[in-house]
Protein backbone atom coordinates (compact mmCIF):
# COMPACT_ATOMS: atom_id res chain seq x y z
CA UNK A 1 0.00 0.00 0.00
CA UNK A 2 1.44 3.30 -1.10
CA UNK A 3 1.62 6.01 1.73
CA UNK A 4 0.98 9.95 0.96
CA UNK A 5 -0.53 11.88 3.62
CA UNK A 6 -2.46 9.52 4.78
CA UNK A 7 -4.70 10.26 7.82
CA UNK A 8 -6.09 6.91 10.16
CA UNK A 9 -9.09 7.18 12.49
CA UNK A 10 -8.05 8.19 16.20
CA UNK A 11 -9.24 5.49 18.44
CA UNK A 12 -7.28 2.97 16.98
CA UNK A 13 -4.20 1.13 18.07
CA UNK A 14 -1.22 0.36 16.30
CA UNK A 15 -2.20 -3.11 16.18
CA UNK A 16 -5.85 -2.24 14.57
CA UNK A 17 -4.48 -0.13 12.06
CA UNK A 18 -2.18 -2.44 10.87
CA UNK A 19 -5.78 -3.97 9.43
CA UNK A 20 -5.21 -2.39 6.61
CA UNK A 21 -3.23 -5.59 5.45
CA UNK A 22 -5.53 -7.70 6.80
CA UNK A 23 -8.24 -8.68 9.32
CA UNK A 24 -6.43 -8.66 13.01
CA UNK A 25 -7.32 -8.67 16.58
CA UNK A 26 -6.98 -5.27 18.14
CA UNK A 27 -4.23 -4.78 20.71
CA UNK A 28 -7.12 -4.23 23.49
CA UNK A 29 -10.01 -5.83 23.23
CA UNK A 30 -13.10 -4.03 24.65
CA UNK A 31 -13.59 -5.33 28.10
CA UNK A 32 -16.85 -6.06 29.01
CA UNK A 33 -18.84 -4.02 31.43
CA UNK A 34 -19.02 -5.14 35.36
CA UNK A 35 -21.75 -4.35 37.25
CA UNK A 36 -21.18 -2.07 40.52
CA UNK A 37 -23.07 -0.12 43.09
CA UNK A 38 -23.70 3.29 41.79
CA UNK A 39 -23.05 6.64 43.97
CA UNK A 40 -24.04 9.35 41.29
CA UNK A 41 -27.23 8.84 39.31
CA UNK A 42 -27.30 10.63 35.69
CA UNK A 43 -30.85 11.39 35.34
CA UNK A 44 -32.19 13.24 31.62
CA UNK A 45 -32.87 16.78 31.92
CA UNK A 46 -33.71 16.94 27.78
CA UNK A 47 -32.36 15.83 24.88
CA UNK A 48 -32.50 17.18 21.15
CA UNK A 49 -31.03 15.52 17.43
CA UNK A 50 -28.41 18.00 16.47
CA UNK A 51 -28.74 17.29 12.51
CA UNK A 52 -26.55 14.64 10.57
CA UNK A 53 -24.27 14.23 14.17
CA UNK A 54 -20.35 14.00 13.51
CA UNK A 55 -21.13 11.95 9.92
CA UNK A 56 -19.26 8.94 8.74
CA UNK A 57 -15.72 10.52 8.98
CA UNK A 58 -16.79 11.21 12.85
CA UNK A 59 -15.28 14.96 12.69
CA UNK A 60 -14.49 16.49 15.96
CA UNK A 61 -17.48 18.56 15.68
CA UNK A 62 -16.96 19.31 19.77
CA UNK A 63 -19.89 22.18 21.14
CA UNK A 64 -18.91 24.76 23.60
CA UNK A 65 -20.85 26.48 26.74
CA UNK A 66 -20.83 29.92 27.64
CA UNK A 67 -23.02 31.51 29.48
CA UNK A 68 -26.08 29.96 29.63
CA UNK A 69 -25.76 28.53 26.09
CA UNK A 70 -24.33 25.46 24.26
CA UNK A 71 -23.62 26.38 20.61
CA UNK A 72 -23.48 22.74 18.47
CA UNK A 73 -23.37 22.23 15.00
CA UNK A 74 -23.52 19.00 12.69
CA UNK A 75 -21.39 18.17 9.85
CA UNK A 76 -23.60 19.60 6.82
CA UNK A 77 -23.21 23.18 9.00
CA UNK A 78 -26.48 22.90 11.19
CA UNK A 79 -25.66 25.48 14.08
CA UNK A 80 -27.74 25.62 16.93
CA UNK A 81 -27.77 27.62 20.36
CA UNK A 82 -29.52 25.97 22.82
CA UNK A 83 -30.30 27.15 26.69
CA UNK A 84 -28.75 24.95 28.13
CA UNK A 85 -31.49 24.64 31.26
CA UNK A 86 -34.53 23.92 29.08
CA UNK A 87 -32.96 22.70 25.94
CA UNK A 88 -34.83 25.28 24.15
CA UNK A 89 -33.17 26.23 20.81
CA UNK A 90 -32.47 29.69 20.66
CA UNK A 91 -31.52 30.30 16.76
CA UNK A 92 -31.00 27.87 14.28
CA UNK A 93 -28.82 28.40 10.80
CA UNK A 94 -27.23 26.52 7.95
CA UNK A 95 -24.06 27.69 7.45
CA UNK A 96 -24.10 26.32 3.95
CA UNK A 97 -20.52 24.55 3.97
CA UNK A 98 -19.87 20.88 5.43
CA UNK A 99 -17.82 21.55 8.95
CA UNK A 100 -15.30 20.04 10.19
CA UNK A 101 -13.97 21.06 13.78
CA UNK A 102 -15.30 21.81 17.21
CA UNK A 103 -16.53 25.41 17.94
CA UNK A 104 -14.11 28.36 19.14
CA UNK A 105 -15.45 31.40 20.67
CA UNK A 106 -14.49 34.98 22.14
CA UNK A 107 -17.33 37.24 23.73
CA UNK A 108 -19.16 38.26 20.40
CA UNK A 109 -18.42 35.08 18.20
CA UNK A 110 -17.81 31.78 17.25
CA UNK A 111 -15.11 30.33 15.24
CA UNK A 112 -15.57 27.09 12.83
CA UNK A 113 -13.08 25.26 10.78
CA UNK A 114 -14.61 23.55 7.42
CA UNK A 115 -13.38 20.76 5.21
CA UNK A 116 -12.32 23.42 2.51
CA UNK A 117 -10.16 24.91 4.65
CA UNK A 118 -12.41 28.00 5.53
CA UNK A 119 -12.49 29.39 9.45
CA UNK A 120 -15.93 31.26 9.89
CA UNK A 121 -16.63 34.10 12.04
CA UNK A 122 -20.23 33.34 13.12
CA UNK A 123 -22.07 35.89 14.95
CA UNK A 124 -23.46 34.43 18.72
CA UNK A 125 -26.31 36.20 18.79
CA UNK A 126 -28.35 35.26 15.83
CA UNK A 127 -25.85 32.79 13.84
CA UNK A 128 -24.97 35.32 11.21
CA UNK A 129 -21.29 34.82 9.11
CA UNK A 130 -19.56 38.18 9.94
CA UNK A 131 -16.53 37.11 7.74
CA UNK A 132 -14.40 33.94 6.51
CA UNK A 133 -10.96 33.35 6.09
CA UNK A 134 -9.25 30.50 3.98
CA UNK A 135 -6.39 28.52 5.14
CA UNK A 136 -4.01 26.01 3.70
CA UNK A 137 -6.32 22.75 4.26
CA UNK A 138 -8.61 21.23 6.34
CA UNK A 139 -9.21 22.00 10.06
CA UNK A 140 -10.27 19.77 12.77
CA UNK A 141 -8.97 21.66 15.67
CA UNK A 142 -11.30 24.19 17.18
CA UNK A 143 -9.98 27.85 16.27
CA UNK A 144 -8.44 29.34 19.53
CA UNK A 145 -8.42 33.20 20.08
CA UNK A 146 -6.93 36.16 22.30
CA UNK A 147 -7.46 39.33 22.55
CA UNK A 148 -6.36 39.73 18.65
CA UNK A 149 -5.92 36.48 16.64
CA UNK A 150 -7.90 33.46 15.98
CA UNK A 151 -5.02 30.85 15.91
CA UNK A 152 -6.10 27.74 13.56
CA UNK A 153 -3.70 24.80 13.04
CA UNK A 154 -4.79 22.70 9.93
CA UNK A 155 -4.33 18.94 8.75
CA UNK A 156 -1.28 19.57 6.54
CA UNK A 157 0.38 20.44 10.12
CA UNK A 158 0.46 24.57 9.23
CA UNK A 159 -0.94 27.15 12.09
CA UNK A 160 -2.56 30.24 11.10
CA UNK A 161 -2.81 33.31 12.60
CA UNK A 162 -5.88 35.39 11.26
CA UNK A 163 -7.10 39.10 12.71
CA UNK A 164 -9.63 38.73 14.90
CA UNK A 165 -11.62 41.32 14.07
CA UNK A 166 -11.57 40.82 10.08
CA UNK A 167 -9.91 37.79 9.09
CA UNK A 168 -7.26 38.58 7.70
CA UNK A 169 -3.67 36.54 7.89
CA UNK A 170 -1.26 38.05 10.27
CA UNK A 171 1.53 34.82 9.99
CA UNK A 172 1.78 31.18 9.10
CA UNK A 173 3.53 28.44 10.95
CA UNK A 174 4.65 25.65 8.81
CA UNK A 175 6.12 21.96 10.26
CA UNK A 176 7.09 18.86 8.65
CA UNK A 177 4.51 16.04 8.46
CA UNK A 178 5.09 12.14 8.30
CA UNK A 179 3.57 10.19 5.74
CA UNK A 180 0.89 8.44 7.91
CA UNK A 181 -0.60 10.13 10.58
CA UNK A 182 -3.71 9.46 12.84
CA UNK A 183 -6.92 11.67 11.62
CA UNK A 184 -6.71 14.24 14.09
CA UNK A 185 -4.55 17.51 15.10
CA UNK A 186 -4.42 19.31 18.55
CA UNK A 187 -5.35 22.33 18.97
CA UNK A 188 -3.20 24.96 19.84
CA UNK A 189 -2.70 26.20 23.36
CA UNK A 190 -3.22 30.29 22.74
CA UNK A 191 -2.47 33.01 25.62
CA UNK A 192 -1.52 36.95 24.81
CA UNK A 193 1.84 36.55 24.11
CA UNK A 194 2.44 32.71 22.97
CA UNK A 195 0.87 29.65 21.11
CA UNK A 196 1.93 26.20 22.22
CA UNK A 197 1.49 23.97 19.63
CA UNK A 198 2.02 20.30 18.99
CA UNK A 199 1.98 18.11 15.66
CA UNK A 200 2.11 15.13 13.85
CA UNK A 201 6.01 14.61 13.86
CA UNK A 202 6.20 14.42 17.72
CA UNK A 203 7.43 17.70 18.37
CA UNK A 204 5.91 21.05 20.22
CA UNK A 205 6.86 24.64 19.29
CA UNK A 206 6.15 27.69 21.38
CA UNK A 207 5.50 30.79 19.19
CA UNK A 208 5.39 34.06 19.36
CA UNK A 209 2.49 35.59 18.33
CA UNK A 210 3.65 38.75 17.15
CA UNK A 211 5.36 37.21 14.33
CA UNK A 212 4.46 33.44 14.53
CA UNK A 213 8.29 32.72 14.82
CA UNK A 214 9.30 30.33 17.34
CA UNK A 215 10.76 30.35 20.59
CA UNK A 216 11.41 27.03 21.51
CA UNK A 217 10.13 23.81 20.16
CA UNK A 218 11.46 20.77 21.23
CA UNK A 219 10.74 16.55 20.53
CA UNK A 220 7.99 15.27 22.77
CA UNK A 221 7.69 11.52 20.98
CA UNK A 222 10.52 10.05 19.27
CA UNK A 223 9.19 7.51 16.04
CA UNK A 224 9.91 3.70 17.09
CA UNK A 225 9.57 0.80 15.30
CA UNK A 226 10.22 -0.15 11.69
CA UNK A 227 7.12 0.34 10.11
CA UNK A 228 4.82 3.90 9.42
CA UNK A 229 2.13 2.38 11.80
CA UNK A 230 4.79 2.12 14.16
CA UNK A 231 6.41 5.30 14.10
CA UNK A 232 3.00 7.04 14.91
CA UNK A 233 3.89 10.14 17.04
CA UNK A 234 1.39 12.39 17.13
CA UNK A 235 0.43 15.09 19.46
CA UNK A 236 -3.70 15.28 19.33
CA UNK A 237 -4.08 15.91 22.40
CA UNK A 238 -4.07 20.20 23.70
CA UNK A 239 -1.55 21.15 25.55
CA UNK A 240 -2.89 22.02 29.08
CA UNK A 241 -1.49 25.18 30.70
CA UNK A 242 -1.98 26.07 34.63
CA UNK A 243 -2.07 29.33 36.14
CA UNK A 244 1.48 28.66 37.40
CA UNK A 245 3.20 28.28 34.40
CA UNK A 246 3.21 24.98 33.68
CA UNK A 247 2.75 23.09 30.90
CA UNK A 248 1.32 19.39 30.26
CA UNK A 249 1.66 17.69 27.41
CA UNK A 250 0.47 14.10 25.82
CA UNK A 251 1.65 12.20 22.55
CA UNK A 252 0.82 8.96 20.80
CA UNK A 253 3.51 6.64 20.77
CA UNK A 254 5.72 8.65 23.46
CA UNK A 255 5.40 10.38 26.53
CA UNK A 256 3.85 12.50 29.16
CA UNK A 257 5.33 15.20 30.44
CA UNK A 258 4.74 18.34 32.59
CA UNK A 259 7.23 21.34 30.79
CA UNK A 260 8.01 25.02 32.22
CA UNK A 261 6.29 26.61 30.32
CA UNK A 262 8.53 29.42 29.39
CA UNK A 263 11.75 27.45 28.44
CA UNK A 264 10.69 23.93 27.73
CA UNK A 265 12.37 22.83 31.20
CA UNK A 266 11.03 19.25 31.33
CA UNK A 267 9.76 18.76 35.16
CA UNK A 268 8.66 15.35 35.50
CA UNK A 269 8.00 12.38 32.53
CA UNK A 270 6.17 9.74 32.27
CA UNK A 271 6.03 6.93 29.46
CA UNK A 272 2.52 6.90 28.32
CA UNK A 273 0.74 6.86 25.23
CA UNK A 274 -1.84 8.86 24.33
CA UNK A 275 -3.62 10.71 21.78
CA UNK A 276 -6.30 12.91 24.02
CA UNK A 277 -5.99 16.11 26.14
CA UNK A 278 -5.34 15.38 29.44
CA UNK A 279 -7.23 17.37 32.63
CA UNK A 280 -6.22 19.54 35.23
CA UNK A 281 -8.02 19.35 38.78
CA UNK A 282 -6.19 21.29 41.99
CA UNK A 283 -2.75 19.21 42.28
CA UNK A 284 -4.30 16.02 39.76
CA UNK A 285 -3.59 15.18 36.39
CA UNK A 286 -6.42 12.98 34.58
CA UNK A 287 -5.27 11.23 31.32
CA UNK A 288 -6.85 8.48 29.43
CA UNK A 289 -3.89 6.29 27.70
CA UNK A 290 -4.11 4.58 24.23
CA UNK A 291 -5.31 2.03 26.03
CA UNK A 292 -8.50 3.79 27.48
CA UNK A 293 -6.75 3.37 31.32
CA UNK A 294 -7.70 6.21 33.17
CA UNK A 295 -5.35 7.18 34.99
CA UNK A 296 -4.94 9.88 37.93
CA UNK A 297 -1.13 11.24 38.35
CA UNK A 298 -0.08 13.75 41.31
CA UNK A 299 0.66 17.34 38.95
CA UNK A 300 3.35 18.26 41.44
CA UNK A 301 5.53 15.17 40.90
CA UNK A 302 4.30 12.73 38.10
CA UNK A 303 3.70 10.01 40.57
CA UNK A 304 0.83 7.90 39.64
CA UNK A 305 -1.99 8.10 42.45
CA UNK A 306 -4.17 5.16 40.88
CA UNK A 307 -4.53 3.73 37.14
CA UNK A 308 -8.04 2.10 36.24
CA UNK A 309 -8.10 -0.47 33.88
CA UNK A 310 -11.88 -1.68 33.97
CA UNK A 311 -12.92 0.30 30.46
CA UNK A 312 -9.90 -0.78 28.37
CA UNK A 313 -10.03 -1.22 25.27
CA UNK A 314 -13.40 0.58 25.01
CA UNK A 315 -12.07 3.81 23.14
CA UNK A 316 -12.92 6.02 25.66
CA UNK A 317 -13.14 10.10 24.92
CA UNK A 318 -10.88 12.86 27.07
CA UNK A 319 -11.81 13.02 30.16
CA UNK A 320 -13.55 15.89 32.05
CA UNK A 321 -14.61 16.36 35.82
CA UNK A 322 -18.31 17.13 37.22
CA UNK A 323 -18.68 16.98 40.79
CA UNK A 324 -15.99 15.07 41.99
CA UNK A 325 -16.27 12.57 39.49
CA UNK A 326 -13.91 11.90 36.27
CA UNK A 327 -16.35 11.78 33.48
CA UNK A 328 -15.61 9.37 30.14
CA UNK A 329 -17.76 8.52 27.38
CA UNK A 330 -17.32 4.93 25.04
CA UNK A 331 -17.58 3.00 21.69
CA UNK A 332 -21.26 1.65 22.25
CA UNK A 333 -22.61 5.25 23.77
CA UNK A 334 -21.83 4.07 27.38
CA UNK A 335 -21.24 7.36 29.44
CA UNK A 336 -18.99 6.65 33.03
CA UNK A 337 -18.58 8.37 36.23
CA UNK A 338 -15.00 7.55 38.01
CA UNK A 339 -14.48 8.54 41.24
CA UNK A 340 -11.23 11.35 40.85
CA UNK A 341 -9.83 9.92 44.49
CA UNK A 342 -10.10 6.75 44.21
CA UNK A 343 -10.48 5.70 40.67
CA UNK A 344 -14.01 3.32 41.95
CA UNK A 345 -16.58 3.65 39.09
CA UNK A 346 -19.33 5.52 40.58
CA UNK A 347 -22.22 6.20 37.90
CA UNK A 348 -23.36 5.22 34.52
CA UNK A 349 -25.99 5.67 31.61
CA UNK A 350 -26.59 4.85 28.36
CA UNK A 351 -27.06 7.69 25.69
CA UNK A 352 -26.37 5.15 22.27
CA UNK A 353 -26.38 7.59 19.53
CA UNK A 354 -23.85 4.86 17.54
CA UNK A 355 -21.08 5.72 19.76
CA UNK A 356 -19.28 8.61 21.59
CA UNK A 357 -16.31 10.64 20.96
CA UNK A 358 -16.43 13.74 21.54
CA UNK A 359 -15.09 14.78 25.06
CA UNK A 360 -18.33 15.03 27.65
CA UNK A 361 -18.80 18.63 28.57
CA UNK A 362 -19.70 19.89 32.16
CA UNK A 363 -20.99 22.19 34.67
CA UNK A 364 -22.28 22.65 38.11
CA UNK A 365 -24.02 18.60 38.76
CA UNK A 366 -24.48 19.08 35.09
CA UNK A 367 -23.33 17.40 32.19
CA UNK A 368 -23.80 17.52 28.44
CA UNK A 369 -22.92 14.80 25.47
CA UNK A 370 -23.18 14.77 22.18
CA UNK A 371 -23.46 11.33 20.57
CA UNK A 372 -22.19 10.17 17.13
CA UNK A 373 -25.17 10.89 15.17
CA UNK A 374 -25.87 13.86 16.80
CA UNK A 375 -27.83 13.04 20.01
CA UNK A 376 -27.36 16.08 22.51
CA UNK A 377 -28.44 14.99 26.24
CA UNK A 378 -28.32 16.80 29.34
CA UNK A 379 -28.25 14.86 32.11
CA UNK A 380 -28.09 16.36 36.04
CA UNK A 381 -25.85 14.47 38.42
CA UNK A 382 -26.84 13.60 41.76
CA UNK A 383 -25.44 11.96 44.63
CA UNK A 384 -27.35 8.81 45.42
CA UNK A 385 -26.96 9.74 49.32
CA UNK A 386 -28.32 12.52 48.72
CA UNK A 387 -31.57 11.10 47.04
CA UNK A 388 -32.05 8.91 49.81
Amino acid sequence: MKLTHLLLPLGLTATLLAGCAGSVEPQYPPKELKDFTPKVSLDERWDQGIGDGLGRARYPLTPIIDNGTIYAVDETGDLRAIDTDSGDTQWDVDLGTPISSGIGADGGRLYIGTRNGEVLAVNREDGSIDWKSRVSSEVLAAPQVNSQLVVVQSVDGAVTALDRLDGNEQWVYSSSQPALTLRGTGAPRVIEPVSFAGFANGRLVTLDNRSGQPLWDMRVAVPKGRTEVDQLVDLDGQPVLTEDGRLFVTSYNGRLLALEATSGKVLWEHEESSYLTPLVVGNYLFTVNAASHVIAIEADTGRVMWDSDALEGRSLTAPSFVDGNIAVGDYQGYIHLIDASTGEMSGRTHIGGDGLTLPLLTGTQRLYALSNDGTLVAYDVKSMSDQN
